[in-house]
């Protein structure tokens, strides 16, 4: 079963070959990439092969995948993560990035709605939970945004970057997604 969602402005589904221009675009920009895993140094090669390694559908536990976000116009706009959490069932992790032309414009929570209602619905997700650093206020609040709410602030409790930085954990339970 392939992972296809849409919503009013965008088709979110699993990254495919004719994401990779937009991809690294947006992954190499230094400012998108400053609060996030990856360097402004990502590759070709880099997207290449987590491309390529994409599963259809939702990964085993411990697995991730990303979805494009693709506008009417079919151009990548942005992702939405997902990792299956190896140790706990039915709980899910995301993350989104948006390129900066996208950005501000309601598209990112349009998707992470979407696809935390596909969870819920069509997965049987019992939590979902995202993360962001504490300097990233416009992912707090777009998390915020579509229902979830702060559990933790982990001060100073990751070495990121080549500095200590504060982590504000989210979530929401199946639960209160229908309410």
């Amino acid at each position: 079963m392939s992972l296809l969602l849409s919503t009013p402005r965008l088709t979110i589904a699993p990254l495919g070959p004719r994401d990779l221009e937009p991809f690294v675009a947006y992954r190499r920009d230094p400012v998108v990439a400053q609060l996030q895993s990856w360097e402004p140094t990502f590759s070709h090669a880099d997207a290449s092969e987590l491309i390529a390694s994409q599963p259809d559908d939702l990964p085993a536990p411990g697995g991730w995948i990303q979805l494009g976000l693709h506008d009417a116009r079919g151009v990548l706009v942005g992702d939405v993560a997902i990792h299956t959490l190896a140790d706990q069932p039915d709980t899910y992790e995301l993350g989104v990035t948006l390129a900066p032309a996208a950005q501000g414009k309601g598209l990112a929570a349009e998707a992470v709605a979407a696809v935390i209602a596909h969870l819920f619905a069509s997965r049987a997700a019992h939590r979902v939970v995202a993360s962001c650093d504490a300097r990233n206020e416009a992912v707090a609040r777009l998390l915020r945004r579509v229902g979830m709410r702060r559990e933790s602030r982990q001060v100073d409790a990751d070495w990121f970057k080549e500095e200590w930085t504060t982590l504000d954990g989210y979530a929401i339970l199946r639960r209160e997604w229908s309410r």
